[in-house]
């Protein structure tokens, strides 16, 4: 019995690893983007897809290959997608193009698809007790914010002494030592040969994720193509749509309509996403903000953010933990509110108080971690086991739609207010409306320095920050509404899971 405990907590450190990795490389780029542009010369849109080209690609994956896991077993799923994560890698850190470089990073999401929904179900699977699953749930949803906090600070110590490619060539060893203790605590068997695998559903959730990408960075442009807009959000809606059909029309469906009907599922999948949104968000444009407008290196910057995490973890284990006796509302409902109390501190003092800055940072990543960690028994606690793979695809989207928006919607937005707001001297030139990296690059190129160019862009890029900053702090609140609607009825003491679909 001893033993078998202790190969299950093993067996979660492991799968754990594999989501730090996954995490890891969803963030990894914030702080290394400046470096990156300027040794590439990539453009600003080249730049958003080297970021976004790893989460649409996972997210269009990710039903697909839980139900692939159902089929062929999710152990089987985890070492075929940590194989395909470590080439991927070596191909990211050897990338002498942005084109090519966008090329590995969707390579590399095909690899964390396969393992992301096998972490979870392989989980689901080996801890039967529910309050112990409770607890590994949690702490395998920390690692999520975890992950993403530290990729900004693991990039900025890699780029102190070597070259941008680091950032990736250092995923190789934690995956070569991850394929070894797989191979030895993982349980076999699990596979269900007779469950229908469809690659055209993948493929059609795919099409219409891009659409919606496409769709929402033209639109945010400061100078936005209606058609190409429209034939994006066209090609994004007809592409839900057949998928929507197709599933209603399969004997094993990659996704089962049904089991949002139960209202804690649905909360789950909410707060997943919320959270995610303005993990991503609040990492990508403060990491941005502060090496472009106050000097900051990339491993300060990575630092700051940090912050998140830091307030994240207790949270996260102590939700988890208690969530048996305190219930669903109190700690999801309750943890999206702080979140956005936080977000609140973070716009009223990004630019005139570092110590209030941190605290709003860390109250926001106390609220996220207690909110994501509880989010993750919700969805899993209220579903069958043959829908394990099926219920953890479900929440990886969730995960990956949030980061993925947030990359999309507020890295565009970020960019549309600066040009739109930027005041340029006389006789700068126009690429300075850009951007401010680009404004930075002009000023650096004038005899005295640029200094009025540079005051301008500077005090335009905040105003665009607050912005962004604003957007996050509303979708969390919307967040929390919502979750403490679909949640009254899981107050202290209720039970975790609720009426079972079908």
């Amino acid at each position: 019995m001893v033993e078998s405990a202790r190969r299950r907590w093993l067996l979660l450190a492991v799968v754990s690893a594999g989501l730090l990795l996954i995490t890891l490389d969803n963030s990894i780029l914030y702080a290394a983007l400046p470096t990156l542009v300027e040794e590439l010369g990539a453009s600003s849109g080249q730049s958003l897809w080297i970021i976004n080209a790893y989460p649409v690609v996972m997210a269009g994956l990710l039903l697909g290959s839980g139900t692939l896991g159902d089929r062929v077993g999710h152990r089987r799923m985890f070492l075929t997608g940590l194989v395909v994560f470590g080439v991927a890698s070596l191909a990211a850190a050897l990338s002498p193009t942005p084109e090519a470089l966008i090329a590995a990073r969707a390579f590399l999401a095909v690899g964390a698809a396969a393992m992301m929904p096998a972490t979870l179900a392989l989980i689901r699977v080996t801890f039967a007790d529910e309050r112990e699953r409770n607890v590994a749930i949690a702490v395998w949803g920390s690692l999520a914010i975890v992950g993403s906090a530290l990729g900004p600070i693991v990039s900025g110590l890699l780029l102190q002494s070597f070259w941008w490619g680091s950032v990736f060539l250092v995923n190789v060893p934690v995956v070569v030592v991850a394929l070894v203790a797989t191979l030895v605590l993982a349980p076999g068997g699990g596979a269900d040969p007779g469950k229908h695998w469809d690659l055209v559903s993948s493929l059609l959730a795919l099409v219409a994720l891009v659409g919606l990408v496409f769709a929402i960075k033209e639109t945010a442009k400061a100078t936005p193509s209606p058609p190409a807009a429209g034939v994006a959000l066209v090609a994004a809606a007809a592409g839900g749509w057949a998928f929507a059909l197709r599933q209603r029309r399969l004997p094993d469906p990659l996704l089962d309509f049904a089991i949002f009907r139960n209202r804690a599922f649905l909360a789950g999948v909410l707060a997943a996403g919320f959270s995610m949104f303005a993990v991503a968000g609040l990492q990508l444009i403060t990491t941005q903000r502060f090496q472009l407008v106050e000097g900051f290196t990339p491993l300060r910057a990575g630092v700051l953010v940090a912050a998140v995490a830091l307030g994240a973890l207790p949270t996260a284990v102590a939700g988890g933990a208690t969530l048996h006796r305190i219930g669903l509302l109190p700690i999801v409902a309750g943890g999206l509110a702080l979140s956005t109390v936080g977000t609140v501190l973070v716009l009223l003092h990004f630019d005139s108080s570092m110590p209030l800055l941190v605290t709003g940072l860390l109250v926001a990543g106390a609220g996220l971690g207690a909110a994501m960690s509880v989010a993750s028994s919700a969805i899993m606690g209220n579903v069958p086991v043959r829908r394990a793979g099926m219920a953890s695809s479900v929440e990886e989207v969730s995960y990956e739609f949030g980061s993925l928006i947030a990359v999309a919607l507020l890295g565009s937005l970020l960019s549309a207010v600066y040009s739109a707001t930027v005041r340029l001297p006389p006789g700068t030139p126009g690429e300075a409306r850009d951007s401010l990296d680009a404004a930075l690059a002009v000023a650096g190129e004038s005899a005295d320095g640029g200094g009025a160019l540079v005051a301008a862009a500077s005090e335009a890029f905040d105003g665009a920050y607050g912005a962004v900053v604003l957007v996050v702090a509303g979708v969390l609140a919307v967040g929390t509404v919502a979750t403490g609607v679909l949640l009254r009825r899981h107050g202290p003491g209720s039970a975790l899971s609720g009426p079972a679909p079908h």
